[in-house]
């Protein structure tokens, strides 16, 4: 009997601390940055760099596609591309969430999925960095209210600002739903091509969804009177920092102040009278149609 129970417990205990296919695919994107900065850091030809990134992000994505097996949302494919874009520390895209992206087209709707477990790894690895701006919480239900994990998870090269938030119906048998209207921009004003993002997540897995804000966003003449103006001041201030050569540090610091209350007085103009305009009921149902069927629906 002492011999039974010793063989239980160690094959109890082996299956315990088995690695998932989660823990395999994390040691493996670890380990593929890893060569790679060593090759960086031995000065490697550019060319043996792409193909070793190539390589690692091609055995990556076949290890996320057996994790997550076939996208199953109307009118999405159901297999899809890795969401990193490459495993250098120096790239830009490097350090996306860890998922697949699906798409038909480069410039249409896209989904990003993931796990729960990825997706908590990944912003737990955020939650301490250096950068104190780029810090996330640890907790996906409040990460994903905020700008900067979009920024982060799904965009490569510049920063998403979130212009109003839907309320939506949360779908049947999801945990959580959330839509927000916004945009890319890597700098403060307008912004004029936007996007509807929703984030669902329903049981094991969390969908990302962004597409084409359809209609598009109408201008709102108060809010673009508003950027107008804090613009023209700025630009002043601009001019007398350049006539400076330079020197004036206050007239510097002025016309950035003035640009950053001006996006601010502008985002918030939109977020109050966005909400009247004729064209938000079918904002609101491309955000709500996008939750419904990620959900399932």
């Amino acid at each position: 009997m002492r011999l039974v129970w010793t063989l239980l417990f160690a094959l109890a205990s082996s299956v315990a601390i088995a690695a998932s296919p989660e823990d395999d695919y994390i040691a493996a994107r670890d380990k593929a940055i890893s060569d790679i900065a060593a090759q960086e850091s031995a000065n490697a030809q550019v060319e043996t760099l792409d193909a070793t990134n190539t390589k690692a992000l091609a055995d990556l994505q076949q290890r996320l596609s057996a994790i997550l097996g076939p996208l199953s949302v109307k009118d999405f494919p159901a297999t899809g591309t890795i969401n990193l874009e490459s495993l250098s520390a120096s790239d830009i895209g490097y350090g996306m969430l860890d998922g697949l992206r699906y798409a038909n087209s480069d410039e249409g709707p896209s989904i990003v999925a993931t796990t729960r477990g990825l997706a908590d790894r990944w912003l737990q690895s955020r939650a301490d960095g250096d950068d104190e701006s780029l810090r996330l919480p640890t907790g996906l239900d409040d990460a994903l209210k905020l700008d900067a994990f979009y920024t982060q998870a799904i965009g490569a090269d510049a920063a998403f600002v979130k212009t109003l938030d839907f309320s939506l119906k949360k779908p049947e048998g999801a945990d959580m739903a959330i839509a927000r209207l916004g945009g890319w921009t890597q700098d403060v004003g307008p912004i004029y091509d936007q996007q509807v993002v929703v984030a669902v997540v329903k049981g094991d897995r969390v969908l990302i969804a962004e597409a084409p804000a359809s209609p598009p966003v109408p201008k709102i003449a108060a809010c673009e009177a508003l950027w107008t103006a804090a613009d023209a001041a700025a630009q002043k201030f601009q001019e007398a920092y350049q006539g400076s050569d330079l020197k004036d540090q206050q007239a510097y610091d002025s016309a950035n102040a003035a640009w950053e209350k001006g996006d601010g007085d502008y985002r918030a103009c939109m977020g109050e009278r966005l909400p009247g305009d004729p064209a938000f009921p079918a904002l609101l149902s491309q955000a709500q149609q996008l939750a419904d069927h990620m959900a399932g629906k």
